[in-house]
């Protein structure tokens, strides 16, 4: 269940970043990160009601508040922060490699604070998906990354990036540790997503951001309209399904097999932007299914 979970997280995360990627050229990514959480959090607290009977599970212990929302600060607010201005600085080609060693980061985590041992057959797997991920990402944005940029630009562009690789898997980690005890994955899932809504736009309030935020999207319907179809299918489905991930298995594979996003999207690519793909990255994909069948087995 875990394993499955996880690459329903990579297919979310994929269809999401169509929606999501035209919303942040048209209106900026903090603008969408910030609407993005009002929508997720609306969508996780009529579920949680329906599933639960409660918007909220305000009985949940005091352990898991803290642990999940410092999973939801770390992962959603400051994880994405750093990502999305690597991506300024250094261009998605760089900042999206990066990314790929997630789930060498989050199993290190998870091996010294969590003591998760994973077997040789594992690590063998994660190696084949990060390799083929990387192949694919190296390939897949050849070509149409922004004007090679200055040293100190550079530098900063991977600090961002290596911020935003330890930002997504502490989350993961962090949210490992508030799920223990098959606590409800829904309820995990509504503890981040509110606690980082109410801090990102608390900030905002207090920066005076507020108003202007909401002013750029609601003068632009389709960009809403963009937006709450991204946050449905991937903070809300996605994230939910990532917490079940997590939960049911190691999280250096789950979040290895969540890291199949740029996989997923060689066929977006190909049929919806008709865009041409390369030998590289046939090879780059079958490397990394490969790794995601070896974990499996």
């Amino acid at each position: 269940m875990g394993e499955i979970a996880a690459l329903l997280t990579a297919a979310c995360w994929a269809v999401s970043s169509i929606f999501f990627t035209s919303t942040s050229r048209e209106v900026g990514a903090v603008t969408v990160n910030r609407v993005r959480l009002i929508f997720t959090a609306g969508f996780v607290l009529i579920a949680h009601l329906l599933l639960t009977g409660r918007p909220l599970p305000l009985d949940a212990e005091p352990f898991r508040w803290l642990w999940l929302g410092l999973s939801g600060v770390v992962g959603l607010i400051l994880g994405d922060s750093f990502l999305f201005e690597s991506y300024r600085l250094i261009g998605n080609r760089l900042g999206t490699l990066l990314m790929a060693s997630v789930p060498v980061v989050s199993s290190l985590e998870a091996w010294v604070f969590l003591k998760e041992d994973l077997s040789f057959a594992a690590i063998a797997g994660i190696a084949l998906c990060v390799g083929g991920i990387s192949l694919v990402v190296l390939e897949r944005n050849a070509g149409h990354g922004n004007a090679a940029p200055e040293k100190l630009q550079y530098l900063r562009g991977v600090l961002f990036g290596l911020g935003g690789v330890i930002g997504q898997a502490s989350g993961l980690v962090l949210a490992k540790i508030g799920l223990v005890g098959n606590f409800p994955s829904i309820s995990g899932v509504a503890i981040r997503m509110v606690t980082a809504m109410v801090i990102i736009w608390a900030a905002a309030l207090v920066m005076g951001q507020a108003g202007p935020t909401l002013h750029r999207v609601l003068a632009r319907p389709r960009t809403a309209r963009n937006i709450l179809g991204g946050s449905l299918v991937g903070p809300f489905i996605g994230v939910w399904l990532s917490q079940i991930a997590v939960q049911q298995t190691y999280v250096g594979i789950a979040s290895t097999l969540m890291a199949l996003t740029p996989i997923i999207m060689l066929p977006i690519a190909r049929w919806y932007y008709k865009e041409a793909v390369s030998p590289r990255a046939i090879l780059g994909t079958a490397v990394a299914l490969a790794g995601a069948a070896v974990i499996f087995l």
